[in-house]
């Protein structure tokens, strides 16, 4: 998978937009448009296409003892984040952990919006 097709999968989430924040084109944002957070950051780390995406604590523990290619996040809160590199994890494993990420990052329903 290419660093298009990933941020293609990444816009296919319910608001999700691409952002470039930064001063170099290498590192590309996707976030919720509502409420402007990341839940993936896509970038080239040692020339390996990678993917930082949030986890639960538990569940990064788990996917760090089960994949070489999922490690504490570069650059970022290494209890809740994970860099992915793309290429050493199942396609249908790293869209498990996109849509993980998408969901603990979502903007939150208020308590009276759910009665």
């Amino acid at each position: 998978m290419n660093k298009q097709a990933l941020i293609a999968h990444c816009l296919t989430y319910h608001n999700a937009v691409e952002d470039y924040p930064f001063a170099d084109d290498d590192s590309t944002i996707m976030r919720h448009s509502g409420n402007r957070k990341w839940f993936a950051l896509i970038f080239h780390l040692h020339g390996k296409l990678c993917i930082n995406l949030k986890c639960d604590p538990v569940r990064s523990e788990f996917l760090r003892r089960t994949y070489a290619g999922v490690y504490p996040a570069w650059h970022m809160n290494k209890e809740h984040w994970n860099t992915v590199e793309v290429s050493k994890v199942p396609k249908g494993e790293l869209f498990a952990m996109i849509a993980h990420s998408f969901e603990l990052t979502a903007p939150k329903i208020p308590q009276a919006k759910k009665k």
